[in-house]
């Protein structure tokens, strides 16, 4: 036991390493949220661990979402706990599609893309159901919970980035990433009117803000470079700062002024000789070391010396 912490540990703390830490991060709350719910539906107290959820689902309706409004980022770091195939799907794609943007692009764009989609699914999947009669009056279940909106952004950044790029799925053999993201842009929007419409929606929000986020990028402007700040901050906040030593060392002040005040003497005879000197360089360039006289090589090794 004690070696699989270490090695989870490990697994956390490696530098740059970006892509195991969101996939750790989705995985452990979606086991805590999983333990909560079996041992609070056999303990009758079904209502904390449904609480604790809550915490992490977006409410489709903007009139409880603004009593837990942390939920626009936490409900993309939880799973549907009715079935595992939620969050391991979402963890490969994320997996498959992320090793490509560390790759090409490094760390913090791909926490910066998972943020965005996240922030994009969450507010376009409110819009929708805060504004469009159709789904208002869908709009009576608890809420939305998944990493899909942000390993959509992902999908498509990458697509966007290296469209011709080829992964080999089984069965299939070769196929362009492009192709890829597209069959799951279409399987999405065919599926804004049904049971997921919301996860749906959330999914489009997504691909729109990675598709633009590296167009945006392409052209010379970060839209994720406040996410890189926001997290420098809170990083600073749980580091300890080294105390600012603050020494009195007069002998080497005296020393380190007399070094100064002989070099500053010996320039002025460096100056002075610099038409000699170069005469020398150009006659060890045109013909070696070697026909350098006794007296120029002597000359040559003083003024080395003194710079």
């Amino acid at each position: 036991m004690d070696n699989l912490l270490d090695d989870f540990k490990n697994a956390w703390r490696r530098p740059n390493n970006a892509l195991p830490q969101i996939i750790i991060i989705n995985v452990v709350i979606f086991l805590v949220l999983a333990v909560l719910n079996i041992f609070g539906k056999i303990a009758g107290v079904e209502f904390i661990s449904n609480f604790v959820y809550d915490q992490f689902s977006i409410p489709p309706a903007f009139a409880d979402f603004i009593q837990r409004p942390w939920t626009l980022i936490t409900y993309a770091f939880a799973h549907s706990l009715n079935s595992i195939f939620h969050i391991l799907f979402n963890m490969l794609v994320l997996y498959w599609f992320g090793k490509l943007i560390v790759e090409y692009l490094g760390n913090q764009k791909l926490i910066n893309l998972y943020v965005l989609g996240a922030l994009a699914g969450g507010i376009i999947y409110l819009l929708v159901y805060n504004l469009i009669p159709y789904y208002i009056d869908r709009s009576n279940f608890p809420g939305m919970v998944g990493a899909s909106a942000a390993v959509y952004a992902i999908t498509l950044a990458a697509a966007t980035l290296l469209p011709n790029y080829t992964f080999y799925l089984m069965f299939l053999g070769p196929v362009k990433i492009k192709y890829i993201a597209g069959f799951y842009i279409l399987i999405s929007f065919l599926g804004t009117v049904g049971g997921n419409a919301g996860g749906n929606i959330a999914h489009l929000g997504g691909a729109f803000i990675g598709y633009v986020y590296i167009k945006q990028l392409q052209s010379g402007t970060d839209w994720g470079l406040w996410i890189g700040g926001v997290m420098s901050f809170f990083k600073s906040l749980f580091t300890k700062q080294a105390p600012i030593k603050v020494s009195h060392k007069r002998a080497k002040t005296e020393n380190r002024s007399a070094t100064t005040s002989k070099t500053t003497s010996s320039t002025g005879h460096n100056i002075a000789n610099q038409a000699e000197i170069d005469a020398i360089l150009d006659k060890i360039s045109q013909s070696g070391y070697e026909s350098l006289s006794k007296e120029e090589k002597q000359k040559l090794f003083n003024a080395s010396n003194k710079s």
